[in-house]
């Protein structure tokens, strides 16, 4: 379980996790995602540390650049350049190892590697060349948004084993299970604008079909940051039904596993299942996680058995 750390949209991301940890047993959560930004790199080690002590080593640390975080509050995203840097801190302060800060300051949380836990990993969330390169240097995990269309995470996987073959891989999916598909495709309408509209910043078109490479442009010509994620929002609204259906996977819960059975043959360790928009209907979302859980996972489970 991934809980998203945007301050100005959602409550406190480590108190939330704090409290999921209470009440799970077997569960492994993290931030989905944090940036460098908002806190200092040493402020995220010290949490996701003290939450794997907590939970008994059940915690991943998701890693990006940021997104509504930074832009509810005025900023950019971090630059490739500093995101790197911040990445390479985080690990060290993970590893309770002395890091050199960027003013020239040798800093360390020692008390981590006396915790007695093992090292907290870090998941890098990437779409672009360079950020899914940076994980691969850095860290023990990427998960790809780049959307559900093959060719284009062939094209992601391939970009981070070109740098290292071991780093374990995933990705972010849209995913709404309805037997009508209209109704589907409204559930993630938001959620899908969200990945959508950066799924191509800094990176060639390598995928892309022509439907979701003129998608892409349109959201990001047209995003509003005030309807972050939402539905509603304009330019989630005037997102065909062709490009939902590539770009996402939603529809009957048959469809729905078949789609992720092939996305996860790729070569992907997990998949990153992301349901219902901000301001869909809770209840009809509701229905769409039971039926993933009561249809799909099945399915799912079968298909891995049989391969």
């Amino acid at each position: 379980m991934l809980v998203a750390d945007s301050q100005n949209l959602n409550a406190d991301v480590w108190i939330e996790l704090a409290l999921a940890v209470v009440v799970t047993e077997t569960l492994r959560l993290g931030p989905g995602v944090t940036n460098p930004l908002t806190r200092h790199p040493s402020v995220t080690a010290a949490a996701a540390a003290t939450l794997q002590v907590e939970s008994g080593g059940r915690v991943v640390l998701g890693f990006g650049r940021g997104d509504s975080a930074l832009s509810q509050i005025g900023r950019e995203p971090a630059h490739v350049a500093v995101f790197e840097r911040a990445l390479a801190e985080i690990q060290g302060y993970l590893r309770g190892d002395p890091v050199e800060l960027e003013n020239g300051f040798e800093s360390s949380n020692a008390w981590i590697a006396d915790s007695g836990q093992p090292k907290v990993p870090v998941t890098v969330a990437a779409s672009g060349p360079h950020v899914i390169q940076a994980g691969a240097r850095h860290a023990e995990r990427i998960d790809f948004t780049v959307g559900a269309e093959e060719d284009r995470l062939r094209w992601a996987i391939a970009t981070a084993r070109e740098v290292d073959e071991s780093v374990s891989l995933g990705a972010f999916v849209n995913v709404a299970v309805d037997d009508d598909r209209n109704a589907a495709r409204d559930l993630v309408r938001g959620n899908t604008s969200i990945l959508a509209r950066f799924a191509a910043e800094g990176a060639p078109l390598d995928g892309l079909s022509e439907v979701t490479r003129d998608g892409i442009a349109e959201l990001a010509a047209d995003y509003d940051e005030a309807r972050h994620g939402q539905s509603s929002a304009g330019a989630a609204r005037r997102m065909s039904s062709d490009f939902i259906d590539r770009f996402a996977v939603c529809g009957p819960a048959s469809e729905v596993a078949d789609r992720l059975a092939s996305l996860a043959g790729l070569g992907l360790d997990r998949l990153i299942v992301v349901p219902g928009s901000l301001d869909a209907d809770p209840e009809a979302v509701g229905r769409s996680n039971e039926r993933f859980a009561a249809d799909v996972l099945p399915r799912l489970s079968a298909a891995q058995s049989v391969g």
